[in-house]
Parts: structure tokens; sequence; C-alpha cells
């Protein structure tokens, strides 16, 4: 439980049922929106964007969603919705440390909701700074073995020219690459990846814990109900905890 990432999170609930789908649409639609707003509606030039919209088409979401998304970052459409990004800690049972992230056109209704959830499952909302020092931020960038191997690069070449970008580590699990480097340096790394004319599955910064934390099977019980919980809320995009 110690690196849930928002891609992970989405796929995986991704057809469930149609409240999932819903949700899911509601998540990718603030996602493409703030991307656009920061770095352009150009395909091309802003790599974010485009892995969005894959994901978003490859989960179902219709076209028309997708376009207006976009608008709305654009600011050719105004609804008068101002979405912000913002960042929460906690503790889940235990006294488990949990970051959240949420993107939300009304904070208020945010923060209840998550105070909500997080009492609910024998956690609680905490002040800034209370659990965030026990985390690094972290890019991450995962590369799948089929686009890997179709590249036909030398492993230890490739190796080389990412920690010369300033990766920190490489690991070969799940049938993945998975590139983690500091947040100073992840944008010159996945530069590096799309020079080399690969597309990662799935790349972004994540809360990585520090120190993990072993549980047992009724706190874990607790968490997983928790993080379900956030998962189902449209304002939660990610979710990090320091338990193993």
């Amino acid at each position: 439980m110690s690196g849930h990432s928002k891609w992970h999170n989405i796929q995986a609930r991704k057809g469930k049922q149609d409240a999932i789908r819903s949700n899911i649409f509601s998540k990718y639609a603030k996602q493409i929106s703030i991307v656009t707003k920061t770095g352009g509606d150009k395909m091309d030039a802003n790599f974010s964007l485009r892995l969005l919209v894959e994901k978003a088409k490859a989960a179902g979401m219709p076209k028309d969603n997708i376009d207006r998304a976009i608008k709305r970052g654009t600011g050719e459409i105004n609804d008068g919705a101002q979405i912000e990004e913002a960042l929460y800690e906690g503790y889940g049972a235990n006294g488990i440390a949990v970051i959240i992230q949420t993107l939300s056109d009304n904070k208020n209704r945010t923060v209840s909701d998550l105070k909500h959830i997080l009492s609910k499952r024998g956690g609680s909302l905490g002040n800034a700074g209370s659990v965030l020092w026990m985390f690094d931020q972290k890019g991450i960038i995962e590369i799948s073995d089929e686009k890997f191997k179709a590249t036909n690069l030398d492993k230890d070449d490739f190796e080389l020219q990412m920690i010369d970008a300033g990766a920190d580590d490489i690991v070969y699990e799940d049938g993945s690459v998975i590139i983690k480097t500091k947040m100073e340096n992840y944008t010159k790394v996945l530069q590096k990846i799309k020079e080399l004319n690969i597309e990662p599955n799935e790349s972004g910064l994540q809360w990585i814990a520090k120190d993990k934390v072993v549980v047992d099977d009724e706190v874990r019980a607790k968490l997983e109900d928790l993080f379900e919980e956030l998962e189902e809320n449209d304002d939660v995009q990610d979710y990090f905890t320091n338990a193993e």
C-alpha cells in the first residue's frame, strides 16, 4: 500500500459499473482541464495532456467529454467552476499516515467529505505538515516491457542514459520498467525517454514513504475500506500511505 498512484487506482476500477465509470470520467475531466490550463491544448507539446487523453479514451470516456474538459482548460468554456489542486494530510486506522491529493471546485465540500471518510474508517484529518515529513516526492515513470523491447535498445546503454539524465533507480517488475527520479530531475528524465522514442505507460510525481509500516490484517482491512471510499470520491485524485 506504500505507493498508491492515481493511474493504478483509476485503471483498476474502470468498467466495474456505471457509477464507477462516471466517477472515473469526472476525475479525468478535472485532470485534463488542469494540465491543459498549465501546458496548453497542443498534444504534441503537452505530453501530460496526450497521456491523459489516451487513458481517458481507453477507459471509455466519450470524445465530447474530453473536448469539453480541454476547452475548460483553455477558457473556451467558462461555466464558473474554478478547479483547484490541494494536498491534505491525515491518519488512517492505527495512526497510519495518509496523503490525499484533490482537484475540487469547492474546498469546503472536499474538506467535509475527507473528514467524514477518515473518521468513519478510524482515522482523522491532520494539520499541514503533520505527516508530509514522512514522505519524499519522487518522479515515477513506467514503461511496459513490450514498448521497451520494441525499441531494440541495449539495456545497459539505456540505464546509463537514464542515470546521466538524473534517474535514481531503475526497477524491472510486473512486466514493466519503472524509473524513479528526484522531483527536480523528473522532467529531464522524461524528456530523455521521449528523445529515445519511448512512450511511457504512466508518469507523474508520487509521495513515497521514507519508512514503511507493517500492518496487521485488521488494520489492513480498515485501510482498504478507506482507500476504496477515497477512490469513489470525485474530488480525490490520488492518495499515498506509509503502510507496507
